[in-house]
């Protein structure tokens, strides 16, 4: 049991801290220090409802009907290039971070974005539901302690990814360092939304 549990949070981990959309704009959220923990339990919680699924069966039945995965590579496409534009655009302000001045993005909105990030990117269907269902299948009777371990990779990387980002704020205190890592960001959603037409 302990080592289904283990080989589930080793192999979530892989999976999940990869960069992408989602886990960059927890980073970048995280630096404003805006709606962390709202935005962690979403990530996480999604990750979970999908490794569940993909343990369930699910998996299985998206492979058997590709049309699933090429409506989402299509929509996933399009909602990384929106973003990738937003990010271009604000790579060509000078921000600077300025705890607790101005409003920022409201909850909804912040959580809105989140959710087309997470369920439009056929990438988290192929990690969560295929993969790791796959892997958790082939453990029969451990496969939901499996499960367990790659849910608590999920949570333990967003807490961190989240909490950990405050830790930069000093260095983005500096226009600069914004404009960097809005461009990362653009150039990460470009070079993603590319590759899901391109497949």
């Amino acid at each position: 049991m302990p080592a289904d549990l283990i080989a589930g949070f080793l192999s979530g981990t892989v999976l999940i801290v990869a960069i992408g959309a989602q886990n960059s704009y927890v980073l970048r959220q995280g630096i404003r220090g805006e709606h962390i923990l709202p935005l962690v339990l979403l990530c996480a919680s999604a990750d979970a409802l999908l490794i569940a699924a993909g343990i369930a069966g699910l998996g299985a039945l998206i492979q058997a009907q590709p049309v699933f995965l090429n409506l989402a590579r299509y929509g996933g496409a399009a909602c990384l290039f929106v973003y990738g534009l937003a990010s271009a655009r604000r790579a060509l302000k000078a921000e600077q971070l300025i705890v607790g001045a101005g409003t920022g993005l409201p909850l909804g909105a912040a959580l809105a974005t989140c959710l087309a990030l997470t369920f439009l990117n056929p990438h988290v269907y192929l990690d969560t539901v295929i993969l790791l269902g796959s892997l958790a299948s082939q453990r029969e009777e451990g496969r939901w302690i499996f499960g367990a371990g790659a849910v608590g990779a999920s949570f333990a990387w967003f807490l961190a990814l989240g909490y950990g980002a405050r830790f930069l704020a000093p260095l983005f205190a500096k226009p600069i360092a914004w404009r960097a890592l809005d461009l990362l960001i653009s150039m990460t959603m470009f070079g993603l939304g590319s590759a899901l037409i391109l497949e």
